[in-house]
């Protein structure tokens, strides 16, 4: 008994020595590491860079590693004449870069009605949908590989996300028009006013012509046209030399870089900007319809600042506080649709750094355009559009992007309905319905973008109380 007492103490003697032993080879190594470093500390500390943001989204998205690249390229690689890409004679693929109440849907309005393209209205709107309450950003993975494949025709995609909201019997048939496999057109967000869909060859009862130039009536469309399968609807996009899609919920460029790096996708990008004040003043009078996506665009605001997005007070609604249900309901939407503009803002701030640093391969696949240079100087900013895009301008083009800015009058009623109005006056709206306050508190948040952009302050120091300084010469971006 005490010689097996004996060999149980020697074995736990030798166990406690080489954990020891080994302890002491783990722990030598760590403090001499420490004390190289701690030596070394002052010496070799990094510098702080001047603009966190920025530097943090370039080194995120691999912009240093770009533009290596773009140095190594052999001499004579270039744009050609026409701003194209040297060597382009393939298909082309533009994306409109853009958020809410930008004038997005009148700038894609423009190449749906453009005999050669095929165009895409938010097709995105499905997969936010399907995906709430996730947040702007934890979605561009998704979203970018959604573009990849609707640029290449492949519109399975849609069925992963083009479903009724509500779970269902997976034994009980698909609702007419809704998701699953039986997905048609008349399932898809902005049908009853494409121009493809609502024409000749998949609408053979279509009141217009493909070619011909002019605004379709959705409520004529869904009486003349009947759903037709998405596979027809790929057919048809492979006929076409140039898909656009245009989307507002892409929240930063970069997110596209991996689709620009892919030279037989051969995309650009056209981002539209809008004077924040604007953009405002138009979000409040449809506060209800985007109060959903403003909420998902807020979620992104504690996600972004660990990536370098300068943290911000959020907006105040005006009159918070007070007044009955339906008062509250109203202050708390604005709440909601003043913090998206400011996370927005902040996002529109990194993507103009970062066009900035783009090397020259990248320069020439994206352009800016700000709504106020479009509805000025339609025709000219409507060729320099098509040119960059390689398409033709055709003469009826112009009389239509010229008719739909000098319409009688501006009205809000239905913001969301595309028609000609007086938008030289929608310029300027926000004057008159935004209160001083609101117009300060857009102003404090977005005032570094509005700069780059060349949007003025409302009173700039040294000018007379009353100019309108938005009347004067304002420098395009494009």
């Amino acid at each position: 008994m005490k010689g097996r007492r004996w060999r149980w103490q020697h074995r736990r003697l030798a166990l406690l020595l080489v954990l020891y032993t080994l302890l002491l080879l783990l722990l030598v190594p760590y403090v001499q590491d420490y004390g190289a470093r701690r030596g070394r500390g002052a010496e070799e500390a990094p510098l702080q860079p001047l603009c966190p943001s920025l530097q943090e989204a370039l080194g995120e998205w691999g912009w240093e590693e770009e533009k290596e690249e773009e140095e190594q390229l052999p001499e004579g690689e270039g744009a050609a004449a026409d701003g194209s890409e040297a060597g382009d004679g393939g298909k082309r693929h533009i994306y409109l870069h853009a958020t809410w109440r930008t004038g997005s849907s009148f700038l894609g309005e423009l190449f749906n009605q453009h005999p050669d393209v095929f165009y895409l209205y938010e097709p995105m709107w499905h997969l936010w949908q399907a995906l709430y309450p996730a947040d702007a950003l934890s979605l561009q993975g998704a979203l970018r590989d959604m573009l990849r494949s609707l640029f290449r025709c492949d519109f399975s995609v849609l069925r992963l996300y083009a479903a009724p909201p509500a779970p269902r019997d997976p034994l009980a048939p698909p609702a007419p028009g809704g998701g699953g496999a039986n997905l048609t057109t008349a399932g898809l967000f902005g049908w009853r006013t494409n121009k493809v869909i609502c024409s000749a060859p998949l609408c053979p009862d279509a009141p217009r012509a493909r070619h011909e130039i002019g605004l379709i009536d959705g409520a004529a469309c869904e009486r003349s046209c009947p759903p037709r399968g998405l596979r027809e609807l790929e057919a048809e996009c492979r006929k076409y030399p140039v898909v656009v899609i245009k989307d507002v919920r892409l929240l930063e460029l970069g997110a596209l870089l991996p689709l620009l790096r892919e030279p037989d996708l051969n995309l650009r990008v056209i981002q539209l900007f809008r004077d924040p004040r604007a953009v405002h003043n138009s979000r409040l009078k449809a506060k209800q319809a985007l109060l959903r996506e403003s909420i998902q665009v807020l979620r992104s605001r504690h996600r972004a600042e660990p990536r370098g997005l300068p943290r911000r007070q959020l907006l105040p609604a005006a009159g918070l506080g007070g007044g009955g249900i339906r008062a509250q309901q109203q202050h708390r939407a604005e709440f909601f649709l003043s913090g998206a503009l400011e996370v927005i803002c902040q996002a529109w701030l990194r993507d103009l750094l970062f066009s900035r640093r783009a090397p020259a391969w990248l320069r020439r696949r994206y352009t800016q355009l700000r709504y106020e240079d479009l509805v000025r100087e339609p025709r000219a900013q409507l060729r320099r559009l098509l040119r960059f895009a390689g398409l033709r301008v055709p003469p009826a083009m112009e009389s239509f992007v010229l008719n739909m800015t000098r319409g009688a009058a501006y009205s809000s009623d239905r913001p969301f309905l595309i028609s000609a109005r007086d938008a030289r006056e929608a310029i300027h709206a926000w004057r008159e319905r935004l209160s001083q306050e609101q117009v300060r508190q857009v102003e404090a948040a977005c005032g570094e973008a509005m700069s780059l952009l060349s949007y003025p302050p409302s009173a700039e120091p040294g000018e007379p109380e009353g100019e309108n300084p938005a009347s004067r010469d304002e420098k395009g971006v494009g």
